[in-house]
């Protein structure tokens, strides 16, 4: 073969892009004439380049569609690839080894890839064509989508498909305002992921948004106007449905004619047919993706196994190549509509031979079934509502659990244990999901490397660089690995822990991170670690320290994106709002408001498990209107972002139940009102039941209340979640002034010495768990064994005097207000260490940031791990000396300087100028 053979590769997709940047990983693209490597020609049939279809839905939230974008600046260029945009393959000639496009222009090859995917199926039924008629797969079909939606007359969207693509389909018209309907022709939703019990509960979820859900019925016929336009949707059982706009999602099939033309073998259901190589009958020609029949007869539908085939193709272009795909895990874990759903192993494992550990709560549409084998190994399971577990359970497919079935998904109130730690895992177990790390090999590395943190070991083996929710997981196998963790937060701090932080800065009235960095640091521009402990600290200790708003001044920069914009940042780069409703309390009017403006906004809301209503969906820009509305009505900020106190749950108590023995709902606002914007090492939780029946799980919480025939019971330390444990009682039959003073001191004493991100259980647990730690609680807090008693009860009175509400406080500050603009018009308006977003005159999205001595820095918004425009939102630091940024979303850090990410050091950003001039900003 000559230096520079030349491959073409049809499709420009995610699949096909995976490819070439796999190439280039293994040094096997040409950048220029006459250098070893492949010249690659890519015919995309789209006009432009490839862009990631998993966050499609998230344009329609505000994602700028150039952000979905997967090219790095110069990728291509810099590897001599020729890509034609909007010129896609019409016909190939095997013999010739040419590929002839549309445009006529023919293209010779040495090895060819098809990478073409899918083309939506649409049922050959009356009106399918009409206009109002839409698929959802592409760009330009959310363009079309949106158009069509913005029209006056356009009321109601009717997805025909009640799958994966199709609820999300369902989730785009609810964004754009539309009264939204599914209809799957299977008797339940999602029939290849859940069964009737996990669709029952996903149906539920999705019902109470105001989605109307049909089931085991088909779609006949799309009827028009007079116009011609869609009218009305008529179904297999006569039901007609009226609709301004119809999308047809009923799944996919393989997009495979061009190889059906060139005599290529396909399957029977489509698909090209391909070996353990990804060839196919023409061992010049490859096939790819979703347009794939691989070698276990299966054609896969998912970013993933395309990605690994990619990964195959790769390794045979670029050598001999041993890597083959002979399947993959279809394993998948993601948020519909708001409702969490995952499937892992055999979900639909049968044959009379499994046996079904089921746990079902319709009131919170909760559904968890694991299958087990004879021998008791993990077959399967599903999960619905509720998929924590998840991690826990998918490495152990095929294995035995190394605890009891009931452990991993029962609640901890009927019976549910803590889940297993790393240990319990095989060394084959895969930890991380987005890059196939097993433990086996992060604990190689920790051993071979002499890894001590996460961040080495996401530098040697990718691990935790993707969505980062292997993080723990991996901590646990460093402590497994009997790695000792350094005493201090971090290098700016190295010998500080965050208690200790709390002494200097209460003692020496430290007022600024300036001010402790230079007393008692060693020196640099703090980080993602320290930085928002000192402003957490900063925020406990303000009536002492007299500082008012956590954005005020310096504080600004020191802010996690949570609290920079108090608001919750969720994975498609838009924020939640959660108004403060204590005790679960809410007037008529309050309600009305809160509908109003999800209506107004397009927000999707739900009722939290903490009594209150979530608003998804805001984009920063849009966080101060819908405060200045919520905060009209009554409601302030329920700071359900910031490490602090959420909510105290209750029952309704004496007020209306007939075995309530105190006003509980009373007492939870009295408690919620006292404690509301207390800043801690972690969230904090309440609640109060009104008897010893326990209906609001008070025993779950941080505090939890339990009215007795004698006064209030108090419970501490208890914790849901991943990690489940029963709060401990502290003291009992107090009256309400005594339970009051305890809960003070408690929690001012769990504030001075919590270390970072401790929550009360493991506090409990490092002071000595239900024995000697609740005994040197009742020591401190009741006996008062230290004399801090008094003083501890003082410092929570100035707490509750100084308290005054986040979001008011913005609304008050034309300069706290500048920050929620989308984009700032220039450098001379950056804050030092925070950054903000900007458009430069070319049209590209900037994230600028200026450090302490002026320097400005430019590189591009785009989060490349998650696909969201968020860069300019992290927090500015240092590692190492050198300049950096971390993602708000996971934490990867990245060199302002060269834009190189330094947990993975195949992915950057891109550099961009600095502007000069004003930005022009943009519509």
């Amino acid at each position: 073969m000559s230096p520079s053979p030349s491959l073409v590769l049809v499709g420009h997709g995610m699949v096909g892009h995976r490819l070439l940047e796999a190439l280039a990983e293994r040094g096997a693209l040409a950048a220029g004439d006459g250098e070893p490597g492949w010249r690659v020609t890519v015919l995309a049939e789209e006009d432009v380049p490839a862009y990631d279809r998993v966050h499609l839905s998230s344009v329609f939230a505000g994602t700028a569609p150039e952000d979905l974008g997967l090219c790095a600046p110069g990728f291509l260029a810099g590897h001599g690839v020729d890509l034609r945009l909007g010129d896609p393959a019409e016909h190939i000639d095997t013999a010739a080894r040419t590929v002839t496009t549309t445009s006529g222009a023919v293209v010779p090859y040495d090895a060819l890839v098809l990478a073409t995917g899918s083309y939506p199926f649409v049922p050959p039924i009356p009106g399918a064509d009409a206009p109002g008629c839409f698929t959802y797969r592409t760009l330009y079909d959310v363009d079309a989508l949106t158009a069509w939606a913005a029209r006056d007359e356009a009321r109601t969207g009717v997805v025909i498909g009640g799958g994966l693509l199709g609820l999300e389909a369902a989730g785009a018209l609810r964004t754009l305002g539309l009264a939204t309907h599914v209809v799957e022709f299977a008797p339940r939703l999602m029939p290849l992921q859940v069964d009737d019990g996990g669709a029952a509960a996903l149906r539920s979820t999705i019902e109470s948004m105001g989605v109307a859900v049909h089931t085991g019925v088909g779609a006949v016929e799309v009827e028009t106007a007079a116009d011609g336009r869609v009218s009305a949707l008529v179904l297999s059982n006569g039901e007609r449905i009226a609709a301004d706009l119809v999308v047809f999602s009923a799944g996919v099939r393989p997009r495979d004619r061009l190889a059906r033309e060139a005599g290529l073998a396909v399957g029977d259901r489509g698909g090209v047919a391909v070996d353990p190589h990804c060839r196919t009958t023409d061992p010049y020609v490859y096939a790819i993706g979703e347009c794939a029949q691989t070698s276990d007869g299966r054609v896969y539908g998912l970013v993933a196994p395309g990605h690994q085939m990619a990964e195959a193709v790769a390794d045979r272009l670029a050598g001999d190549g041993t890597t083959e795909f002979t399947g993959a895990d279809t394993s998948t874990k993601l948020k519909l509509m708001g409702a969490d759903v995952a499937s892992f192993g055999d979900p639909f494992a049968g044959g009379g031979e499994a046996t079904e550990i089921v746990f079902s709560d319709g009131r919170e549409g909760v559904y968890k079934k694991l299958l087990l084998g004879p021998e008791g190994q993990l077959l399967g399971g599903i999960l619905v509502g509720d998929a924590e577990a998840y991690g826990s359970l998918k490495p152990h497919a095929g294995r035995l659990l190394p605890a009891p079935p009931e452990a991993f998904i029962l609640p901890p109130s009927a019976g549910g244990g803590t889940l297993p730690g790393a240990d319990a895992l095989p060394d084959d177990a895969v930890v991380c999901s987005c890059h196939n790390v097993t433990k086996g090999a992060v604990a190689a590395a920790i051993a071979e490397h002499g890894l001590t943190d996460i961040g080495g070991v996401k530098r040697c083996t990718r691990a935790g660089t993707g969505c980062g929710g292997c993080v723990s997981t991996l901590q646990a196998v460093l402590d497994a690995a009997g790695v000792e963790k350094r005493r201090g937060l971090c290098e700016h701090f190295p010998e500080l822990s965050r208690p200790e932080l709390y002494e200097l800065v209460r003692t020496e009235h430290i007022r600024s991170f300036t001010e402790l960095m230079e007393r008692h640091g060693t020196g640099g521009a703090g980080c993602t670690v320290c930085k928002p402990v000192v402003a957490n600290v900063l925020g406990t200790l303000a009536p002492e320290l007299g500082l008012r708003h956590v954005l005020e001044g310096e504080q600004a920069a020191l802010q996690d994106s949570n609290d920079l914009f108090l608001a919750n940042l969720q994975k498609d780069g838009t924020y939640s709002v959660v108004p403060r409703v204590p005790g679960g309390e809410i007037t008529a009017e309050q309600l009305i408001t809160i509908g109003e403006v999800a209506r107004d906004h397009g927000l999707y809301s739900k009722i939290t498990g903490g009594q209150r209503i979530d608003l998804f969906g805001a984009r920063k820009e849009d966080l101060p209107a819908i405060w200045r509305r919520l905060v009209a009505a009554g409601f302030e900020s329920g700071q359900a972002y910031g490490k602090s106190l959420r909510t105290v749950k209750s029952c309704v108590g004496a007020k209306f139940c007939r075995f309530g023995q105190g006003d509980s709902v009373q007492l939870a606002i009295d408690l919620e009102l006292r404690y509301r914007g207390l800043r801690a090492p972690h969230k904090i939780k309440g609640g109060v039941s009104g008897c010893l029946r326990e209906c609001a799980e008070a025993r779950g919480k941080d505090i939890g209340v339990i009215a007795t025939a004698g006064g209030w019971n108090l419970y501490v330390c208890g914790n849901g979640g991943a990690s489940p444990r029963h709060a401990d009682l502290l003291a009992s039959d107090l009256t309400a002034a005594e339970l009051f003073a305890l809960i003070d001191r408690f929690l001012m004493y769990y504030l001075r010495t919590g270390e970072r991100l401790e929550r009360t259980s493991a506090w409990l647990e490092r002071l000595g768990g239900s024995g000697d730690g609740l005994a040197h609680l009742r020591e401190v807090l009741i006996e008062d064994s230290l004399g801090i008693g008094a003083e501890l009860e003082a410092q929570m009175d100035r707490h509750v005097a100084a308290y005054h509400d986040e979001w008011r406080a913005v609304l008050d500050d034309p300069e706290a207000l500048a920050r929620f603009e989308p984009h700032v018009a220039g450098v001379e308006f950056l804050e030092p260490g925070r950054g903000r977003a900007a458009v430069l005159p070319d049209g590209t999205e900037a994230a600028l940031f200026k450090d302490a001595d002026g320097a400005v820095y430019a590189v591009g918004n785009r989060d490349p791990f998650s696909g969201t425009d968020v860069i300019a939102n992290g927090i500015m630091g240092s590692r190492d000396g050198v300049p950096v940024v971390a993602s708000p979303m996971h934490k990867q850090e990245f060199d302002l300087r060269t834009g190189a990410c330094l947990d993975d050091p195949e992915v950057s950003l891109p550099l961009l100028p600095v502007p000069r001039a004003p930005c022009p900003g943009r519509d």
